[in-house]
């Protein structure tokens, strides 16, 4: 069962992201355009749970699949798309999930929406605490029902998306 864990920041969380990101690029190559660190351990000062989040743009998503029996060397399980079209999904770690991996294709709107919730929670500090918030409070509610705290974070995810793309819009 996994369970539902919401930490402090850790320092140590963007050198987790740096060498896995080199043992990717020994496997994926030049199929990778750029590598990006999401999710809320890419945001300091943020609670999070534990598991490194990892984005990656490639020139074209159909060719990751020759190299899932490498991921799976590495670690990873391939979970294909795992609900989100045009995607590859990897996860490492089982039940002790340490590292995801979601991987588009260039041009594939979900990477400006990861990068740019990333950076909205960055320059906003207060927002990012409400979401830390939230966060421990759904940890504490569902700490082994990983699809309810998923949920309980949707409407707010949603709407920090909004406020993202308006802040984009009004510093262009």
């Amino acid at each position: 069962m996994r369970k539902v864990e919401v930490v402090p920041y850790e320092k140590k969380w963007s050198k987790l992201f740096q060498n896995e990101s080199n043992n990717i690029k020994n496997i994926l190559g030049d199929l990778i355009v750029s590598i990006h660190h999401v999710g809320s351990t890419a945001i300091p000062n943020m609670d999070a749970k534990p598991v490194i989040d990892i984005l990656i743009e490639v020139t074209e998503i159909n060719k990751v699949d020759s190299f899932n029996k490498k991921m799976n060397n590495l670690g990873y399980i391939a979970l294909g798309e795992n609900g989100i079209l045009n995607r590859r999904f990897f996860s490492k770690g089982g039940n002790n999930r340490t590292h995801h991996i979601h991987i588009f294709e260039t041009g594939n709107s979900e990477i400006n929406r990861h990068l740019l919730f990333r950076d909205y929670l960055i320059a906003h500090p207060k927002d990012a605490k409400k979401y830390s918030l939230l966060k421990q409070r759904l940890a504490h509610e569902y700490p082994e029902n990983i699809d309810m705290y998923i949920k309980g974070k949707d409407a707010f995810i949603k709407e920090l998306d909004k406020k993202a793309k308006e802040w984009k819009e009004n510093t262009l």
